[in-house]
């Protein structure tokens, strides 16, 4: 199946701590249906201090189910994914203006 969300698009949160966040998607996990967005579903890691890293600390952005992110369309609303095709090519667009991505 292709693929409705993918790295680089802009997405709001639909369920979960983080409803209504905004942020970008950093990568893609096809296999595990999951997705890290930038700014979204943050955890902290505790790390040791070595040669080349301050340990302490450090905030990272934890993988969020791809079911709970929508994508956001010109207007900044979410919206479904639809595909079709376009001079002989399959393209992602937006289900509320019809636009392609």
């Amino acid at each position: 199946m292709a693929a409705k969300l993918k790295k680089g698009d802009k997405v709001v949160v639909l369920a979960g701590k983080d409803k209504g966040k905004q942020g970008e998607i950093v990568s893609v996990f096809p296999k595990e249906n999951k997705a890290v967005v930038e700014g979204v579903n943050i955890a902290i890691r505790h790390t040791r201090q070595s040669q080349s890293s301050q340990g302490g600390r450090i905030p990272k952005a934890m993988p969020i189910d791809l079911s709970n992110l929508a994508i956001l369309d010109k207007n900044g609303k979410a919206t479904r994914v639809g595909f079709r095709e376009e001079d002989g090519k399959k393209v992602r667009y937006a289900k509320t203006t019809g636009e392609a991505i």
